[in-house]
């Protein structure tokens, strides 16, 4: 058993090449996916989807900025506190929601020269009497380690909160993140943007720390701990704050409603002076301020955004989907569109790890799905070339050492003399290509060959291939391309379908013809008609593959008019043999009969008469046939004749007949010499049918005229003539039976003839063997007139 799964994967090199691909790349995608991505080139990635997309900050969000411009008005830093004193008694009076003063109030300030007492006490007076502020605290290191950095303690109690204004920075020194508490010793402060939501809506972050997720501490230097790490979704770059000068809001310049129920952020924005660190969205401008970072931070708070790196098994199994995906485009689609299916998964890649962070707020890091994505192809193509070249050899060697079934000039070919494996493999493609070219050719060729209209179907059916008989037959009844159309859908618009082999009460079904189970009974066919009453024969052979499956089936549609119309004129004679050849001959032996009886006895003149009326009967009706036999077969004897002789011969055979009628026979011919190419007794015996039957078909003491002219039809000169009688003509609804074998089309009123009805059916047969044509026209009780053409002979 082992064995031969062995050699069933053996066998399908392509798939054993690509699953030895698949899991080596699988395993890569998951272990760097596990890993969180490729660092640097993972946060070149962040950086620039977090700077494509920019959106408005909350209006409840002003920073009141140390600006260059105030620093020009108000002097160099450090300002004196009162002066923020002021601007913290200005800021009262409009009554925003909570101020967060962004300035490190860690030492008191000293006493002025005049003996003017430090500002300190006036700033803690302004900050306990606005009830919403908070400071900043920060961790710095004095030498003996990270220590934290307050506020004054009087400041410290004045204020409402303390927060610290900490950032992240990742290995690159881009700020990306913020932990929304710090601390040391079992003592902690949040976030400065944090403790400003606190101030301002208690509730909103009460509810933000109850839909946080529980993190560890992140142990640091020193003890210091840090948790509840949040990613911070930039909405814009440097200067995308609605931002105040200070020394305008100092000096009033500013309404008062312009801060009402807003979060007031005051902090350094000036050259030089502010702490500033590089963002994803900094952009050219290098750097944010700290003032600017910590108001965004804020207004994603409010707002309930933030951004998570994700889990380990997220990021492996992002990493992994466009890699499987890929892969199996490989393993499915053509190298064409499997190439298509790899630029897609590279562009769906980077859209979903896009989409996650602006729309769900998680990052997912595409960079090693887009690398092993676009790798994957090469290396697959390469696997895939390699495994075919060789299987190809393989395939070409046995191919070669078959039987070829097409003659073959030269049979060895220059790979015989190359040393290169692969111009080797290249020269032995081109033979066997060249051999199934030339075999569809042949197979393609004798479809087309075959005489009759031959299909090419499916299991099930559906057209594949169809010769060019088939084609011409279907297309005269206006389906232009019958491939892909169910023969059975055609076959069934067949009338009378029966197959031969069958009783004719036993029931059929055109499936049974494309059916394993009825091929022997339907093995001589099924007869039918299609719409012109065209008799058909439908036939059906099985096609098996190589290993003897069914593959398709082989459907001939044989035209048997002619068989069936012969078969007809068959039947025609023998009942024209068994009736009226029989009866002439019975109505001698009756006369004879009638002799041996002395009372019915005829007397011998009369006897005699009437057996010569029968044997003369007899013997015309034989020689009609005998004459139709003969203009039917292909033994004509043609030549050149004068057509005027002809016609001029046709009369004088009818001089007695039209004598004993009192019949006028005239023959007028136009000038012009009227050569033609034809059987002289069969024309002639043709001309003497027509004139024949207008004497016969003509009252006593009328007139008939026999006309020849020359016509011009096209570029072919042709030789017309008319037979008119003035007799009784013929009825409509017989006309359209005129040229039918043993078909009479005598009126009620007019005297009755012998014959059988095969004469015009002679003129006919006669006439279109000659390339001619005939036509009549008659009326009932004024007389008939036909027309007859042939070719005319070019002099020579």
């Amino acid at each position: 058993m082992k064995n031969r799964w062995f050699s069933s994967l053996k066998r399908h090199l392509a798939l054993r090449e690509w699953l030895i691909l698949s899991v080596i790349l699988l395993a890569i995608a998951a272990a760097i996916g596990w890993q969180n991505g490729l660092g640097r080139l993972d946060q070149a990635r962040y950086d620039l989807f977090l700077s494509t997309s920019s959106k408005p900050t909350s209006e409840d969000v002003i920073i009141v900025a140390i600006d260059d411009y105030s620093l020009s008005q108000l002097g160099r830093w450090p300002w004196p506190r009162t002066m923020h004193a002021d601007l913290i008694n200005r800021l009262n009076k409009t009554q925003p929601r909570a101020i967060g003063f962004d300035v490190i109030f860690s030492e008191p300030e000293a006493a002025q020269a005049d003996g003017t007492p430090s500002g300190d006490q006036k700033l803690a007076a302004a900050l306990l009497q606005n009830g919403h502020t908070v400071l900043p605290v920060s961790m710095m290191n004095a030498g003996h380690g990270l220590t934290v950095n307050l506020p004054l303690p009087e400041l410290a109690q004045a204020a409402h909160a303390l927060g610290h204004i900490n950032l992240k920075h990742d290995s690159d020194g881009v700020v990306r993140s913020a932990f929304l508490h710090e601390g040391q010793g079992g003592v902690w402060w949040p976030h400065f943007s944090a403790a400003l939501l606190a101030t301002g809506n208690a509730a909103q972050y009460a509810d933000m720390l109850r839909k946080s997720k529980p993190q560890d501490h992140v142990a640091g230097i020193d003890n210091w701990q840090r948790a509840d790490q949040m990613h911070i979704p930039f909405t814009g770059s440097v200067g995308h704050v609605q931002s105040i000068p200070y020394v305008s809001v100092l000096r009033g310049e500013v309404p008062d409603e312009f801060f009402t129920g807003k979060y007031v952020l005051i902090g350094a924005t000036a050259l030089g002076m502010a702490d500033s660190y590089p963002t994803p969205v900094s952009g050219e401008t290098g750097a944010m301020p700290g003032i600017e970072i910590h108001a965004q931070i804020l207004d994603n708070l409010l707002n309930g955004k933030s951004l998570r790196l994700a889990q380990a098994w997220e990021a492996s199994l992002f990493t992994v989907m466009p890699v499987l995906l890929a892969l199996l485009s490989y393993l499915l689609l053509s190298p064409r569109l499997s190439l298509l299916a790899t630029a897609l998964g590279v562009l769906l890649t980077v859209v979903a790890s896009y989409i996650g962070l602006h729309l769900i707020g998680i990052w997912l890091p595409p960079s090693a799905a887009i690398i092993l994505v676009i790798i994957s192809y090469p290396l697959w193509i390469w696997r895939r070339l390699e495994a075919a070249i060789t299987y190809l050899g393989q395939e070409f060697t046995r191919l070669d050492q078959e039987p070829h079934l097409m003659p073959e000039e030269n049979p060895a070919t220059a790979a015989d003399d190359m040393t290169d494996v692969l111009e080797q493999r290249i020269s032995a493609m081109k033979d066997a290509a060249r051999r199934v070219r030339d075999l569809r050719q042949f197979v393609s060729d004798n479809l087309n060959n075959l005489p009759d209209a031959t299909l090419v179907t499916s299991i099930d059916g559906r057209i594949l291939l169809a010769n060019k008989n088939a084609n011409d037959y279907y297309r005269a009844r206006g389906l232009d391309d019958v491939r892909g159309t169910s023969v059975i859908t055609l076959l069934a618009q067949l009338k009378a379908a029966q197959p031969i082999d069958q009783a004719a009460n036993l029931s059929f079904d055109w499936p049974q013809l494309l059916d394993l189970g009825h091929a022997t009974t339907l093995a001589n066919g099924v007869s039918a008609q299609d719409d012109t009453g065209r008799d058909l024969l439908i036939k059906s052979g099985p096609c098996h593959s190589a290993s003897n499956l069914l593959t398709g089936w082989i459907i001939s549609i044989h035209d048997i008019s002619t068989i069936r119309a012969i078969e007809r004129s068959r039947d025609e004679t023998l009942r024209f043999l068994s009736h009226d050849m029989r009866a002439p001959q019975a109505s001698i032996l009756a006369l004879l009969e009638l002799q041996h009886e002395s009372s019915s006895a005829l007397s011998q003149q009369e006897l005699f008469a009437r057996i010569e009326k029968s044997c003369r009967k007899t013997l015309g009706l034989a020689d009609n046939f005998v004459q139709l036999a003969r203009a039917e077969s292909q033994e004509y004897r043609l030549e050149e004749v004068d057509f005027q002789d002809l016609l001029f011969d046709a009369a004088d055979e009818m001089w007695s007949l039209t004598k004993s009628r009192h019949i006028d026979l005239q023959v007028e011919i136009a000038e012009g010499e009227y050569p033609v190419k034809v059987d002289r007794t069969l024309m002639t015996r043709a001309l003497s049918n027509l004139i024949s039957n207008a004497i016969n078909y003509s009252p006593d003491h009328t007139q008939i005229l026999c006309s020849a002219w020359l016509q011009q039809d096209g570029e072919q000169a042709r030789v017309a003539c008319s037979i008119r009688d003035h007799g009784y003509g013929i009825a409509a609804a017989d006309q359209g039976k005129l040229f039918q074998r043993f078909q009479r089309v005598d009126l009620p009123n007019q005297p009755r003839h012998d014959g059988v009805g095969l004469g015009l059916v002679f003129v006919k047969t006669v006439i279109e063997r000659h390339q001619g044509d005939i036509r009549f026209a008659s009326t009932a009780g004024e007389g008939t007139t036909f027309t007859l053409t042939l070719p005319r002979c070019l002099p020579t």
